[in-house]
């Protein structure tokens, strides 16, 4: 334990890794851009650069707290040195932020707003490289790259893909796939986390509004959306409501008025993610299949593995994932003439996840020809089509979702957070739903916010072992430990968002809470009357309009 004056103040500090962070505990948010707690240190903008009492200016980023240290955060100095710094980041900067993807959510424009910088004196000399739009899920402009080498880390060090890294040096750097490939032509699993992590429009989400609003339009059309799980919990924060709140009435009201003629939510597949799963991974226990059975709701995770696994490709779950599954299920409900009424149906999801965008795309994602799910939009790109219609969601009163596949369980909520699926699985397998039964499952380990958590539930006499990961690094951790044979479970759960859906690529980042979010799941978990998948009263009414061939077709598919 140690202490240091800030501006004047005393403050005491622990463990803390750098000065930046003392700093930020004594209330003083001074500005970063390259800067980020999950990620290792870079020391790139130096935005956070203070003075010390002998003058001395360092990066408090990358700073080792010192006891008796005297720091100030505002001097005359620092100030005049970082708006020159954010001058001459503008100055190598594409300007177009009236028209640019990112604008009113770009940190480098805000520091430039916060710091009065109104000119640029230099010109900019910088090559002007093309737009990289091969991606389903993200865009890559590097003419508004400011070299803060966030993606390059979230990417490696997060995620264990390395899709991205610098080349090049001095004022000819760059970041770009290797050997300037396509993003679309690498490893990358379109997680959209380099997209939260880029401070500037240089990565943003490939937006489908325009395709939506044109579908909206046209009267011939029927028009349906679903909602997935961790969307309730992000919408509300960028309309003032509480952090976490859950909001699904509210987003289903502004969707109905946005024009959408049905509103499902998500939780209905994510209940018949479950009866499908935890039936396949019983067999898969009983008949000798393949295990560890390995979950396929996360798209990301699926591609990781096909691109990376490939030896554990058969592991993974035949199920499609909810919004597969809620989307093969809805058009196969309208192609009968006694729901139709001669319009066409056209399905919208509303997912966290900027990779649903590309399993939307995929082969497999298809029903008789015809591809189940039209166009994803991300919880950010919702809440750009509420503003432009002119809602303030604060003020709507909340609506049901539709019949007849708005209902789901609690089980079906928790999906949004990493150790959710587990949870619904085990749930789905207990003998009851009493209360005490639902917090023993809660309890067993499969909740926390660890990168990796190991368990053990007895189930019918064997003891089954159960590994939950979230972020990719953590999976190829899990994943070489199963490969050498040195771990043995029969069940992983993987999300590729650290955190799981609530921090899904394509959800707001300006509110960004892992916390919140995740209190704000579980709450809306226990207001459920429902707790597990097999209690929702719709399952079986499905299950006795599909036959066994329909079952297999609209709720499955193959990886391999």
């Amino acid at each position: 334990m140690g202490t240091m004056t800030i501006d004047g103040r005393a403050v005491e500090f622990t463990d803390e890794k750098n000065v930046l962070t003392i700093i930020r505990k004594a209330g003083i948010n001074i500005p970063t851009l390259c800067y980020q707690p999950e990620l290792s240190t870079f020391g790139a903008c130096r935005l956070c650069t203070v003075q010390d009492d002998k003058g001395k200016l360092f990066a408090s980023c990358s700073e080792e707290p010192r006891d008796g240290m005297v720091i100030f955060t505002n001097t005359a100095k620092l100030r005049k040195y970082r708006k020159l710094i954010v001058e001459l980041l503008l100055a190598a900067h594409c300007r177009d932020c009236t028209t640019c993807r990112d604008s009113g959510e770009c940190k480098l424009q805000d520091l430039a707003h916060k710091m009065g910088v109104r000119d640029v004196r230099f010109q900019n000399y910088k090559e002007e490289h093309p737009i990289d739009m091969t991606s389903p899920s993200i865009v890559r402009d590097p003419n508004k790259c400011i070299l803060c080498g966030n993606c390059v880390r979230v990417c490696e060090e997060i995620q264990s893909v390395g899709a991205l890294g610098f080349a090049h040096r001095g004022t000819d750097a760059i970041v770009i796939p290797a050997f300037d490939k396509d993003i679309a032509a690498t490893d990358c699993v379109n997680c959209g986390q380099c997209r939260v992590m880029c401070p500037t429009g240089a990565i943003t989400i490939r937006s489908n509004r325009t395709d939506v609003w044109n579908v909206l339009g046209d009267d011939k059309l029927r028009v349906v959306a679903q909602i997935a799980p961790a969307v309730r919990v992000a919408v509300g924060d960028h309309f003032g409501l509480p952090h976490g709140k859950n909001s699904i009435g509210k987003i289903v009201n502004a969707l109905h008025r946005l024009g959408f003629d049905e509103v499902y939510d998500t939780i209905y597949s994510a209940d018949l993610t479950i009866m499908e799963e935890s039936a396949e991974f019983l067999d898969r226990v009983a008949n000798g299949g393949r295990l560890p059975l390995l979950t396929s709701c996360c798209p990301a995770w699926v591609k990781f593995v096909t691109d990376q696994y490939q030896e554990f490709v058969p592991n993974v779950s035949t199920c499609r994932s909810p919004q597969g599954m809620l989307s093969a299920v809805v058009k196969e409900y309208f192609r009968d003439p006694a729901n139709a009424g001669d319009k066409k149906t056209v399905m919208v999801s509303i997912m966290p996840c900027t990779a649903k965008k590309a399993e939307a795309l995929r082969p497999n994602s298809k029903t008789k020809g015809e591809q189940d799910t039209d166009y994803v939009l991300t919880t950010t790109e919702l809440i750009r089509m509420i503003e432009e219609y002119g809602i303030n969601l604060a003020e709507l009163e909340p609506e049901e979702a539709d019949s007849p596949f708005g209902i789901g369980s609690g089980g079906g909520v928790i999906f949004g957070v990493t150790g959710g699926v587990t949870e619904a699985v085990l749930r789905r397998l207990a003998p009851d739903e009493k209360p005490e039964t639902i917090q023993t499952i809660a309890e067993s380990g499969v909740r926390g916010y660890e990168g990796i958590k190991e368990f053990t539930v007895p189930y019918n006499g064997m003891d089954v072992n159960i590994c939950v990961a979230s972020g990719l690094a953590n999976a190829r951790t899990v994943m070489e430990r199963v490969k050498n044979g040195e771990a043995n479970y029969h069940l992983i759960e993987v999300m590729a968002c650290p955190g799981g859906c609530v921090m899904g690529g394509g959800q707001p980042v300006k509110t960004r809470d892992k916390v919140k979010r995740t209190e704000g799941i579980f709450e809306a978990d226990e207001k459920s009357a429902i707790k597990k998948s097999d209690a929702n009263p719709l399952m079986d009414e499905l299950y006795a309009r599909l036959s066994h061939e329909q079952v297999h077709e609209l709720l499955h598919n193959e990886f391999y």
